[in-house]
């Protein structure tokens, strides 16, 4: 399947049953519009097409805003046709809608002129008559003869202008009393009977025959319009009468609250729309209304009767009519005009060039960042977006950079903690397996630790090794320092321990003998900043005898049903000097007494006050809870440690070691 038919079936798959039915109704209507079809039904068609377009474009709208607004630079190019361009173009359009109102009512106005030129006319042709027949009262000429002469003047001198004209005599001035009152003498204007619009002139003049009126009609025909406004195209004049809805009727005029209709239409005779001299000069359409007097038998006169008249014309010959009067000094305002037009012109072009390089610059910044995020995406952190402005942008730009370089230290980073923490969690593993994993089974001793790391590998050590049936060796040490150093530490320590213990013999060694040979084993393995405080005891169950040796650790106490013993006898550190002569103690084991063993971490916390928990407060609590097993006594004391110091948070490891000696 080709991409455009994919795009087409994906397309229509988005329109609505109302969509499909839109858009059948416009194409329908198009063709009928193509075709010049018209009728009742093809009109409404035509008409339910237009609708339909409407309708459509706003659809197109919604459908297509999302995927053609994506881009930065189509949304740059959205702003500003609606901040510049959709602006400029209102102005534009209401200047021209300005401009259309503005010939309108010239052309209008043209039309006015004339006709009141027409009016002044018949009105001077009536009082020439009226000062003529005067002159001419004493000639000798009769009435009658004078009557004619006069008029046949009035004809040759006024005739070309006003064709039509026809001068009359009556000794009744019904009509003049009609259409101007019982008291004037003298009517100029329009006057529209039946069917019938004339330009009438009326006046009473005194003569040897008496009094009498003379009247001045002109015929408004499409000769006469052809002589009216020539700058006009086609000229039309529509007379009217009182709607009556049981007549039909074509075009309705609605004046105040009365209603017109056409009964007679004058067109212009030989009048067409002047040719255009230019490409923008549109037909300006125009209506005006003149007011007449209506004179009809029976109905009475009515005053002030609409008149309305339809022309078209070209912008260009009102022009002409406009700067006729200048003439050629028209250049002085023409010239001007253009130049300001001109620049105008040029500035709106360097403004929408400066746009669009500003968008170019701005939506390239962007799309670089855009293809740098999709590496980024991709997992390639060495792109890097080309930087060559010294700009809000070029800044961002070097901001992105330093960001893919510091997120992929980040990744390198996390890469070796992942692998750090891998190993930990190996090492941690294997110094699981350091640890006694099953307690020694000899016969009156119940034997519990609890050992908890500050890190992810403890730097304490504790042991128990079974050396016969009836006797038992138990080992605390702390390492110096923490963490992996403190725990490889450790395993030398275990590793030379053990070797000790359990070699052949081992039963008979004194305690103090072993601390001397681990001392020698870690001055000669270790660093001269490496040490570890380290105590042993060794139980005989049937002699109820406990030796041991303190190498530098915390003094481990014994406790009893009437006291508590500190076993504090022994030495210094173990690592510090080879040829160091340690010191066993020998202790004669009340029943069920309770050894206690413990590191530094467990009376070292501090409480809110700064006071250390101490060595006093952990042998009294102790005390307290030494009728309870090993395990509830190392439980218990772990609490109270964590009570003491109001925080779960360890600041070194933390080791306990409780054995019921029964």
């Amino acid at each position: 399947m080709t991409p455009f038919r994919a795009n087409l079936q994906s397309f229509l798959r988005r329109l609505s049953r109302l969509d499909l039915v839109a858009l059948a109704l416009f194409l329908v209507g198009a063709v009928i519009y193509v075709l010049g079809l018209s009728g009742g039904a093809l009109s409404l068609l035509k008409f339910l097409g237009a609708i339909a377009a409407v309708y459509l474009f706003i659809r197109m709208i919604g459908l297509w805003r999302g995927r053609l607004l994506w881009r930065l630079r189509d949304r740059l190019i959205v702003a500003y046709l609606f901040i510049a361009l959709v602006p400029v173009m209102l102005v534009v359009a209401l200047a021209g809608f300005s401009l259309m109102i503005l010939y309108t009512q010239l052309g209008g106005y043209l039309l006015y002129v004339d006709l009141q030129h027409r009016v002044e006319m018949v009105s001077e042709g009536a009082e020439q008559i009226a000062s003529s027949l005067g002159s001419t009262a004493n000639s000798g000429i009769s009435g009658a003869m004078a009557e004619a002469i006069v008029a046949s003047q009035e004809e040759v001198v006024y005739g070309p202008e006003l064709p039509g004209l026809k001068i009359e005599y009556a000794d009744d001035p019904k009509l003049l009393h009609e259409v101007a009152g019982p008291t004037v003498r003298r009517f100029a204007g329009l006057i529209q009977q039946g069917e019938r619009l004339s330009v009438v002139g009326l006046r009473e003049i005194e003569t040897p025959r008496g009094r009498r009126v003379v009247t001045l009609r002109v015929p408004v025909t499409p000769e006469f319009l052809a002589t009216l406004a020539p700058d006009l195209g086609v000229v039309h004049l529509d007379l009217l009468e009182r709607y009556d809805v049981s007549r039909p009727a074509g075009v309705l005029y609605p004046f105040g609250d009365v209603k017109y209709s056409a009964v007679r239409r004058v067109s212009a005779r030989n009048r067409v729309l002047q040719p255009k001299l230019a490409w923008l000069d549109p037909i300006v359409n125009g209506v005006s209304k003149f007011e007449a007097v209506y004179v009809k038998e029976g109905e009475g006169v009515q005053k002030s009767w609409p008149v309305v008249a339809s022309f078209n014309a070209r912008p260009s010959s009102l022009n002409a009519r406009i700067f006729a009067s200048i003439g050629e000094l028209g250049i002085i305002y023409l010239l001007p005009f253009i130049l300001v037009v001109v620049a105008l012109l040029l500035i709106e072009a360097a403004a929408l060039f400066t746009g669009i390089v500003l968008t170019k610059r701005i939506t390239t910044a962007v799309d670089d960042l855009y293809a740098a995020t999709r590496y980024v995406q991709s997992g390639d952190f060495t792109h890097r977006v080309r930087v060559d402005r010294q700009d809000q942008l070029g800044v961002l730009g070097e901001s992105f950079n330093e960001m893919t370089g510091s997120v992929s230290n980040l990744i390198d980073e996390k890469t070796r903690r992942q692998r750090l923490e891998n190993e930990i969690s190996i090492a941690r593993e294997v110094q699981n397996q350091l640890f006694p994993r099953q307690i020694p089974s000899v016969p009156g001793v119940e034997i519990e630790a609890i050992c908890k790391a500050a890190r992810a590998v403890s730097g304490d050590y504790y042991d128990f090794i079974q050396l016969t049936d009836t006797k038992v060796a138990v080992a605390i040490a702390d390492i110096s320092g923490k963490g992996i150093s403190a725990a490889l530490l450790m395993a030398s320590l275990q590793a030379a321990l053990r070797s000790q213990m359990l070699a052949p013999g081992s039963e008979t060694l004194s305690a103090s003998e072993l601390v001397s040979r681990l001392n020698k084993h870690l001055v000669r393995n270790t660093g001269d900043d490496r040490f570890a405080t380290f105590f042993i005891a060794i139980y005989d169950s049937a002699a109820r005898t406990l030796r041991y040796c303190n190498a530098g650790h915390l003094p481990t106490f014994l406790l009893g049903p009437a006291e508590a013993v500190h076993l504090d006898k022994g030495g210094m550190v173990l690592g510090i000097i080879e040829e160091y002569e340690y010191e066993e103690g020998t202790v004669n084991v009340p029943g069920d007494a309770l050894l206690i063993g413990y590191s530094d971490g467990l009376i070292e916390p501090e409480n809110v006050y700064g006071e250390e928990f101490g060595i006093p407060r952990l042998e009294q609590a102790a005390i307290r809870v030494q009728t309870l097993k090993p395990r509830e006594v190392c439980e218990s004391l772990m609490a109270t440690v964590e009570e003491w110091a109001g925080t779960p948070e360890q600041a070194d490891d933390m080791t306990v070691i409780a054995a019921r000696l029964r």
